[in-house]
């Protein structure tokens, strides 16, 4: 089985990460994507709200895509955060699949990675979907320096930039601002029925 891994904080998942798994596994042909959310984040400031509530609306936001399942081991009590420690877990729970991450562009030029050698080892294949503000150039300044043997497992996605961020949701919900048709209806009925962001009502 060909599996796509969509790590991130997933505060709080919005259209822009669906789609980009959809056409991550379209493009990639891949057979199902696993979205796991971290418990540690090293490169970003800490989740505003609980893995629970981060686990339950992505839950609701793929409930109806049958290629996509929730993955927690990145969740577990001794889970460092760090991708290349994450990855032989997965490798050892899901032995024999074929594994492609999926990553924004943004994460990969605008943060420093940990054995950035060893997280192209442990994959098939390594794919990016274009941001904007994401030069060219920064992109190719690290996949530069890859030995030439793991560059050929890098790929860029042939699909649309995507603006929204969850920085952008939390900055509309901590301003009293609406954020449907941003995030999946039931993601959206989860943050106001559990009063999640700020939202009082």
């Amino acid at each position: 089985m060909k599996l796509g891994i969509f790590g991130g904080t997933f505060d709080p998942i919005h259209n822009a990460h669906l789609f980009l798994a959809e056409s991550a596994r379209l493009l990639e042909g891949l057979d199902r994507v696993l979205f796991v959310p971290t418990r540690v984040q090293h490169y970003r400031n800490a989740a505003q709200v609980s893995a629970e509530h981060r686990c339950a609306m992505v839950l609701g936001a793929i409930a109806t895509n049958p290629k996509f399942k929730l993955d927690d081991t990145d969740l577990r009590p001794d889970a460092t955060g760090y991708t290349a420690d994450l990855l032989p877990r997965l490798r050892e729970r899901y032995p024999g699949d074929s594994l492609t991450f999926i990553i924004g562009a943004d994460s990969l030029a605008n943060s420093t990675w940990e054995r950035f050698d060893t997280v192209l080892e442990h994959l098939d294949r390594f794919v990016i979907a274009p941001r904007p503000g994401v030069r060219a150039e920064a992109l190719q300044r690290v996949i530069a320096a890859v030995p030439k043997n793991l560059r050929e497992r890098i790929a860029t996605l042939n699909m649309p930039e995507l603006p929204e961020s969850a920085t952008l949701i939390r900055t509309l919900l901590s301003q009293g601002r609406s954020v449907r048709y941003l995030v999946p209806e039931a993601v959206w009925q989860y943050i106001v029925a559990q009063k999640l962001y700020g939202i009082t009502e």
